[in-house]
Formats: C-alpha cells, structure tokens, sequence
C-alpha cells in the first residue's frame, strides 16, 4: 500500500482534490481508499472509506470536557494518535493499492502537534507521500508566494515525507496562473519581484530566506491542478508515481 497526504491552510481544497485523485485512480483501474482524518469537518465531497469521525466524536468531547470548538478540536486531533492500531487494521482489512489521507483543515494541528507527526510515522505503508497545496487564490503578490513556501518547507520538516507542491484553484487565477508558475521555476524572477513589492530589513530578510531554501533545494517546480475541469491531473500523477512507484505511471 503506497499513503498519499494531502496538506495545505484551510480552504485550499484537500477534500476536492483527494476525491479527484481517487477519480483518477478508480478510471485507470487502480483501487485508490480515501481516509478522513478530519475530525471536525461537516460535509465532505466524498464518501469516506476509513473516517476518523467513526473513532473520535468531536460533540462527546465537547459535552464531556465543557471544551469550546477550538480546544475540542485539538483534543480530538490529539485522540486521532490513540487510534491509530484501530484504523491501520481498518485499512488493512479493506486492503488497498493507495490510500489517501485528507488531513484536517488546520494544518497546524496536524502538523506541528505531536500527534500528526506520529500518525505519519506510524501508519503502516511501503511508501508515504505528502501533497502539499498551495491556494491559487491566496498568492495575490511574491511576499505570499514566499510565505506559503516557507510553511510548505516547515509541513515537510514536520512530516518527514518527500513532497510535491501543488497549486490549486487554477481555473480562479487566469491572470496570475503564469506569473505564480515562474516563481516556481526561476528563483531570480522570484528575488526581481519581491524586491519591488518591499524593500529594507523585510527584503533582507526575505531575500536571506530564500537563498536558505534554495540552497537546501526546497523550492520546487509547482504543479497546477483545477478540482474543476481535472486539468493537470496527469502531471500530478506523473510526480507521484516518480517518488513512490520508481517512475511507473498509472495509464491514463
């Protein structure tokens, strides 16, 4: 079994994309499980395989501890860890070529608590993978294009997985879609712009990040995928296939 999380800020459409991915998979025969790790979240535009929500009752926390929304949500993500022999023996049971991981909607929970961490360690797989989602709509200038790079890196660091960036929302940013590509692609492009956006001890330190990143080799080439029209899909698969299938592509 090959593990796929998907990650990224609230919003930036993990959910969309995991039940496009599974599309992908199921249409070129691959059988492809989704698992909501997500204990909080309310519709979801997938019928989970493996929910998280079967496990850990955000409300019973809520009612039996007297915890707002905010401190039963971090409880539950808290419990996700505990549960961990319950949902492998789920998944194993079920049995799949992938599984998919949509992670909950604040990454920093997840992340940057000790539990995300473990899960990921933990979870049984042959090989593990994150997605790490960048919202086309959030990057409106290069200092944004800078900042959701520098969370990326630091999700990475976190996780411990290889990671494939991934732009999303493109069908939203038409005007901006080859400007944020660029960045992507040509660090000194990237330095030209931010320096015209800011400038002083913000464009030093920026400027001193991103030679930091691009010496540890963190700024990677995105890959624009549309939840709407599945434009970029195939690109998406290609990457994955190179970390986790030794370069074999799922036929599309």
């Amino acid at each position: 079994m090959k593990v796929i999380f998907i990650t990224g800020t609230a919003g930036a459409g993990k959910s969309l994309l995991t039940s496009k991915i599974k599309e992908y998979y199921t249409k070129n025969s691959t059988f492809a499980i989704t698992l909501n790790l997500d204990p909080g979240v309310g519709k979801l535009p997938y019928s989970p395989d493996v929910d998280v929500r079967d496990y850990v009752d955000l409300n019973s926390l809520m009612e039996q501890y007297e915890l707002g929304s905010n401190g039963s949500l971090i409880m539950a993500n808290d419990l996700i860890a505990t549960k961990i022999d319950e949902i492998q023996t789920e998944i194993d049971t079920i049995s799949p070529d992938y599984l998919l991981v949509d992670t909950p909607g604040q990454v920093e929970l997840f992340a940057y608590r000790t539990s995300g961490p473990f899960f990921v360690k933990n979870l049984n797989a042959e090989e593990k993978v994150n997605l790490f989602l960048y919202d086309g709509t959030m990057i409106s200038s290069p200092a944004n294009f800078v900042s959701l790079s520098l969370l990326s890196t630091s999700i990475r660091l976190r996780l411990d997985l290889p990671t494939v960036n991934v732009l999303t929302k493109t069908d939203l940013i038409p005007d901006n879609l080859e400007k944020i590509l660029e960045w992507s692609s040509n660090e000194y492009n990237l330095e030209d712009d931010v320096a015209k956006e800011v400038d002083g001890e913000t464009l030093s330190l920026i400027s001193d990040m991103l030679q930091s990143l691009n010496k540890n080799e963190f700024l990677d080439d995105l890959i624009p995928v549309s939840n709407v029209t599945g434009e970029g899909m195939v690109n998406l698969e290609s990457a994955l296939s190179r970390i986790i299938n030794l370069g074999e592509e799922v036929e599309d």
